[in-house]
């Protein structure tokens, strides 16, 4: 007689309601996983979730899965080595690179606005201190793991899963799992159907439960192609005579757009402008596309092509000086929500003049200073200072690495049957809804939208 299998719970810590701070637990009744360990961003009550301690004792905290290295979907994991966890960190290869770039990056940002906020006298904390250090990053990289795609890993008893790649960055994969009997699929960010410099989605053909994103769950993203959209502004910025500053993330974003404009520039589309790269992680990042050749679709020409003509900006005194030559240019820079990073200092002295233009080219979460120049905001609070937005602000959509709703409906049609629940996480409030009704009155499946800290019993 086969014995019954034992409830599973599944939590959702962060990405419930909101894009960021990705965790999910899974827990049975003798062990627990982590899925994600994202840090919270954008909105202040968003960024305070991420001082207060997780909902579970950390000593009891078998097994962490990465999904990939962006910051909402790794950030949090040198708190969790600073706070004692010593198990294994799982990724595939890419990953475990990407995320150490993005961690040590963001813990030198901390400690650097800390400075600044210590010097400044702007914070209401005294003193300021960041959340992490490079010090628990040193503490964090040596627990991760890492495996290839499609290879099974037997983390337990209870617990053994596999990656499958996902098509959303360099190194993103979906998380197969299977826990007594019953099998898992939890998305993590898929790409789309048709993306510029990854695979698409590998399709998974059944599954008892699926965690599925909803980032753009709402939204069909531009029929118009990328090279089109940025050819328009590259050109419309370059007759104003001006600067076109590109807020930008370092995976993915910041290489598509180094090959979307070196293309351009070869084929004579745009003028042969000086292009900039100022993000020491955007260039870090792009050099692993070199190292890890069987987790993109590039040519090795392609690569080469990314970074032909580009010149690196590595230390902020070269930051000051990427501006003392007036002629028009363009200027990559960190970071894609404008949260941190070189962007600001290149904000601070453009953003006054309407001969400029600043170009958003990935989502923008709320509370963030990109989501407010996407809405249109008169001025932006910068180091504790306000500067008027007399720059132009565009937006491109065409850029995407999340899948829209067309592309999250094509990878889950691939299933051979209904899974016996969908939860829809990682998105806001109207995306996932949007989505459930979408999935639920096209495919008739059982589709509930994540809540935060609510315990499902499976």
């Amino acid at each position: 007689m086969i014995p019954e299998p034992t409830p599973v719970q599944l939590q959702f810590l962060g990405g419930a309601g909101t894009v960021t701070g990705s965790k999910i637990l899974l827990k049975t009744s003798h062990y627990q996983v982590l899925i994600d360990c994202g840090l919270f961003q954008g909105l202040k009550q968003l960024r305070l979730l991420n001082w207060e301690p997780l909902p579970l004792n950390i000593e009891e905290l078998d097994a962490v899965i990465l999904t990939h290295g962006h910051l909402d979907h790794c950030g949090y994991l040198p708190v969790l080595a600073k706070n004692g966890y010593a198990g294994p960190i799982y990724s595939t290869p890419p990953t475990r690179d990407v995320a150490e770039i993005i961690l040590r990056d963001s813990a030198r940002i901390q400690e650097e606005d800390a400075s600044q906020a210590n010097a400044g006298g702007y914070s209401r904390h005294h003193p300021a201190k960041p959340l992490y250090t490079e010090r628990d990053v040193d503490r964090t990289m040596p627990l991760f793991e890492t495996h290839e795609d499609a290879e099974w890993v037997i983390i337990n008893e209870d617990f053994k899963f596999c990656f499958r790649k996902s098509g959303h960055i360099l190194g993103s994969a979906m998380v197969e799992l299977k826990c007594q009997g019953r099998k898992f699929v939890f998305s993590g960010d898929l790409g789309r159907r048709r993306p510029l410099l990854m695979e698409p989605p590998v399709p998974v053909k059944e599954t008892d439960f699926l965690v599925l994103e909803s980032t753009y769950g709402d939204r069909l993203h531009s029929a118009v192609t990328p090279y089109e959209e940025l050819a328009e502004v590259v050109n419309h910025t370059y007759a104003k005579g001006g600067v076109l500053v590109i807020p930008s993330f370092a995976v993915e974003r910041a290489q598509e757009l180094l090959l979307l404009l070196n293309t351009l520039r070869m084929d004579k589309s745009i003028p042969p402008l000086p292009i900039y790269l100022d993000s020491p992680m955007g260039i870090n990042i792009t050099e692993l596309y070199l190292h890890h050749r069987d987790w993109h679709s590039l040519s090795d020409d392609e690569c080469e092509t990314m970074m032909r003509d580009v010149k690196r900006v590595y230390k902020f005194e070269e930051t000051q000086h990427v501006l003392d030559r007036k002629e028009p240019k363009i200027i990559i820079a960190g970071s894609g929500m404008v949260t941190g990073g070189r962007v600001l200092y290149y904000l601070e002295q453009l953003l006054g003049n309407s001969q400029h233009t600043v170009l958003l080219v990935g989502y923008q979460a709320p509370g963030t200073r990109g989501n407010l120049l996407r809405s249109g905001a008169s001025e932006l609070k910068i180091h504790g200072s306000y500067y008027k937005v007399q720059a132009e602000v565009r937006q491109i959509g065409s850029l995407s690495a999340h899948g829209d709703q067309e592309d999250l409906l094509w990878w889950i049609r691939h299933f051979k049957a209904p899974p016996q629940r969908v939860f829809l996480n990682h998105g806001e409030p109207q995306a996932s809804e949007s989505l459930r009704l979408k999935i639920s009155d096209t495919l008739h499946w059982p589709v509930s939208i994540a809540e935060a800290g609510r315990i499902y019993d499976l």
